[in-house]
């Protein structure tokens, strides 16, 4: 049995896809640390100024959606990449 040209092309255009889907999951490394980060703020700038608990909150939660979009994004990349995959189409023999 003999593989195609159009055989190996899919074979790695796939390899490469899913290479290219674990390198988009890491942004959630980095969403993760600054979510942290700004939740460990909120919590310091609160036990400073107990008064002014509502705005550090409301503009950390602003802050924390913001930077979960990174998250989101990547995710997105990566299901596009492993499930629909549209450049396996670009492959010719």
């Amino acid at each position: 049995m003999e593989i195609t040209s159009i055989e190996t092309g899919r074979a790695f255009v796939l390899g490469c896809s899913a290479i290219g889907a674990g390198i988009a999951m890491i942004s959630g490394l980095g969403t993760g640390i600054g979510q942290g980060y700004a939740a460990g703020k909120g919590a310091e700038a609160v036990g400073r100024q107990p008064e002014a608990r509502g705005t550090i909150m409301s503009t950390m939660i602003l802050g924390q959606a913001v930077a979960e979009t990174t998250g989101i994004y990547g995710l997105v990349v990566a299901l596009i990449l492993l499930l629909a995959n549209p450049l396996v189409g670009q492959v010719n023999g």
